[in-house]
């Protein structure tokens, strides 16, 4: 499937994006390489694969790469935590049009993409611990027809119950 070109008007012209207009309108904030990095085919598809192979939020898929973008790591990293959480607030709805586009719809649940470090007042919010450094949870997404391979919880419902050995030590041999 070919990438979806994500533009400001598309952005604003979304019920949830609009209520982002001042993130999409500071001159400040990495908003237009926000867009140009999500509106690639390639980082799409990887958003779509990490849905589909790894059971992980399409965000899980591209993270690390987007973080890795100087402007937008820069931002992160040296802003005030209240403008930094409305940005990667308006990435999730960035993820969102991008779903959508592509056939996709919300589960309503979040998947894990790191451990939140002790807050602190001098530091901008950030994990210790997953894939991403400044960003906790994404939200997950299905096919409405269903996905094409199921989770491990519903597959080791076939599998058939052993009996559990009981264990005996060299000593009792």
């Amino acid at each position: 499937m070919a990438g979806h070109q994500i533009t400001l008007d598309d952005f604003l012209a979304d019920r949830q994006g609009r209520t982002f207009a001042d993130v999409a309108n500071d001159p400040e904030q990495p908003f237009e390489e926000v867009l140009a990095f999500f509106s690639d085919p390639d980082r799409q598809r990887r958003m779509e694969e990490s849905e589909i192979h790894h059971d992980r939020a399409p965000l899980a898929g591209v993270v690390r790469e987007l973080e890795a973008q100087p402007t937008i790591h820069q931002f992160l990293s040296n802003i005030h935590a209240r403008r930094s959480q409305r940005l990667r607030q308006a990435i999730g709805v960035v993820v969102r049009i991008v779903m959508e586009h592509r056939g996709w719809q919300k589960t309503g649940k979040k998947g894990s993409l790191g451990v939140r470090a002790n807050r602190s007042p001098a530091m901008p919010a950030y994990n210790t611990g997953g894939l991403a450094l400044w960003f906790v949870r994404a939200e997950r997404y299905t096919q409405p027809n269903g996905m094409p391979y199921r989770s491990v919880v519903d597959r080791q419902a076939e599998i058939p119950s052993q009996p559990s050995k009981k264990r005996t030590s060299k000593a009792g041999r």
